[in-house]
């Protein structure tokens, strides 16, 4: 799996055009073959802030989208932004759920105690 991340701090007068891209950008990647996630995010403290935030099945997949319509769109509101975009592509080896805290938090032996 790859995590797919973009930060970016938009213009104040882009801000609500860039938000609506992103929205319908995130709704057709959700329906493109391999997308598991895609979420637009914004910065309560940073009004101007927003962050696209994929997970993809893997590397053919999002290959794929980067060629897409929907990603040049992207690439134009990444233009408008007013420092330079904090791009990051995770590469997920390993994904766990609850047994990871569990295991973390259960009991650990004693080997000490004497009975």
């Amino acid at each position: 799996m790859i995590n797919a991340t973009i930060r970016m701090t938009i213009p104040p007068q882009k801000s609500p055009e860039a938000l609506e891209i992103l929205r319908s950008m995130a709704e057709h990647c959700r329906d493109e073959p391999g997308c598991l996630r895609c979420h637009v995010y914004g910065d309560k403290l940073e009004k101007n802030v927003l962050m696209l935030e994929q997970l993809w099945r893997d590397a053919e997949d999002l290959d794929r989208h980067l060629r897409s319509d929907d990603y040049r769109n992207l690439l134009l509101i990444l233009e408008t932004a007013l420092q330079q975009p904090e791009i990051r592509f995770d590469t997920i080896s390993l994904s766990t759920g609850i047994e990871t805290i569990e295991r973390a938090r259960s009991p650990r032996p004693n080997f000490f105690k004497l009975e």
